[in-house]
């Protein structure tokens, strides 16, 4: 390894990101070869040691994959209540993977597994307008005022205003089902925005994030994400970052 920049070297670990990396060497969090480092251009040599809050962290080779959660299942790696996570289904070569954001327990469909630090904060600033799309369906007819509030933005929570894009698909008395494209990442938010309006979602289904989708898998399925699927991915957000 050529010698590289100290918050590369902790977000190459899957640690966290750069960003991150360079608040805990600025706070003092972060040593090489026993001795606190708080320079941001630092250079680690191969041969280094380098310990954050005093836990040593090695780079390791980033990994993609998806995954197709069932509903059922929280997006934690550990539950103090002893609820299922989406890591009882996947195996222990997977368990150092990190979600990239997050669905609810009655939520299925695609999430993002990997350990690169920098790709997740990519994906998920709020600086960055990153769109996932869902399939949502709700237990009543959706009035088309409704659906231009959300267009244009509602508050869910005080100083909280949310949006979304919704294409409606199919609609009656009893349903209506839509597409939904996001590009927020509030806790709930597209069930908040319908419980705004008095409205049940009854299924929230996400099948993309940016260029990513649940193309060939089925619930509970697994598999990596192509480099060429990644390299696509990074040049998204370049250009939706600029």
């Amino acid at each position: 390894m050529s010698d590289i920049r100290l918050n590369k070297y902790i977000a190459s670990s899957g640690l966290c990101s750069r960003r991150k990396a360079d608040e805990l060497i600025e706070n003092g969090q972060v040593m090489v070869n026993g001795k606190i480092v708080t320079e941001l251009g630092f250079l680690v040599k191969d041969q280094d040691k380098v310990f954050v809050d005093k836990k040593l962290v090695r780079p390791s080779k980033h990994e993609y994959y998806k995954f197709y959660k069932p509903a059922g299942y929280i997006t934690t790696c550990d539950d103090e209540k002893g609820r299922k996570t989406i890591y009882d289904l996947l195996p222990d070569n997977l368990a150092g993977l990190k979600p990239v954001g997050r669905l609810d327990k009655d939520s299925t469909g695609l999430l993002i597994l990997t350990n690169d630090g920098d790709l997740i904060n990519a994906l998920t600033h709020p600086s960055v307008k990153v769109p996932k799309v869902y399939m949502v369906t709700v237990n009543a007819q959706v009035k088309k005022s409704e659906l231009e509030q959300m267009a244009n933005g509602i508050e869910i929570e005080p100083d909280k205003v949310a949006y979304a894009d919704i294409q409606v698909l199919e609609i009656d008395n009893k349903h209506t089902e839509m597409q939904i494209t996001l590009y927020q990442g509030m806790n709930r938010q597209i069930r908040k925005m319908f419980e705004h309006f008095g409205y049940e979602v009854k299924v929230l289904k996400r099948i993309q994030h940016a260029t990513i989708n649940l193309d060939g898998l089925k619930r509970g399925e697994f598999k990596p994400i192509k480099p060429a699927q990644i390299r696509d991915l990074r040049n998204f957000l370049n250009r939706i970052s600029q």
